[in-house]
């Protein structure tokens, strides 16, 4: 995303691994590798300044009051799935996969509220309240730093809402929680062709692994190497 981040607009984590859906839409992130999803985290998505969940926090100091104008961040809640799953396919039909986006709006319900969360997300909002992006993450853990780490599944903003710093606030809550919480890595992935939001990720300070590639098993093979 080279442009201001946001039009970072999409990352998808790899599922398409390598795609960072981040990744073709330049505000697109989806991580990749993730290697191990480990426990939740605690207070996955307590918004820092109220404290409570889904409740919106300005990232933006001294630019936000009066009326919390610029941009909000705030823990996804139940209520958002529509929206999310909706902003998921509209990735996936830019990036030419709107076949392969075949998760149901129960099963995100399910992945982001069950009683044992597989992933966790947070929605960017206008200063009107209209949701402008999201970010779907989960826990990773590095077994060189010991500890663990957030790879970003998805990274979306809305085209027609990009260039307001939504991408980048997500980012930077994301950022904040690995700070806050010992998590030394922050990892997506990104599509090779997305110059834009290659360009903004490196612009953060984020930098390319190149001396690693991605496999992923899927489908037949999966089934074919499970059933040895």
């Amino acid at each position: 995303m080279s442009r201001a981040p946001d039009r970072v607009g999409v990352s998808r984590a790899p599922d398409r691994v390598g795609v960072s859906r981040v990744s073709g839409r330049e505000d697109a992130g989806r991580v990749s590798g993730r290697k191990g999803v480990s426990r939740a985290p605690d207070r996955v998505g307590v918004s820092r300044v109220s404290g409570r969940e889904g409740v919106p926090r300005c990232l933006w100091p001294g630019r936000c009051p009066p009326g919390q104008a610029g941009a909000m961040i705030r823990t996804a809640v139940p209520a958002d799935v529509p929206v999310i799953h909706r902003m998921i396919r509209d990735l996936a039909e830019y990036e030419k996969a709107l076949h392969e986006a075949r998760a149901t709006p129960g099963q995100l319900h399910d992945a982001l509220f069950g009683d044992r969360p597989a992933a966790y997300a947070h929605i960017a909002e206008t200063d009107t309240g209209e949701v402008a992006g999201f970010a779907l993450w989960f826990l990773n853990f590095s077994t060189w730093r010991g500890v663990h780490g957030i790879y970003l599944e998805d990274l979306y903003v809305r085209p027609e809402l990009r260039g307001g710093g939504h991408g980048k606030a997500l980012l930077a809550e994301l950022a904040r929680i690995c700070v806050e919480r010992g998590y030394e890595r922050l990892e997506w992935s990104v599509l090779n062709w997305n110059r834009p939001s290659i360009d903004f990720y490196e612009s953060l300070g984020a930098r390319p692994q190149d001396e690693w590639t991605v496999y992923r098993l899927t489908d037949a093979a999966l089934t074919k190497l499970g059933s040895v």
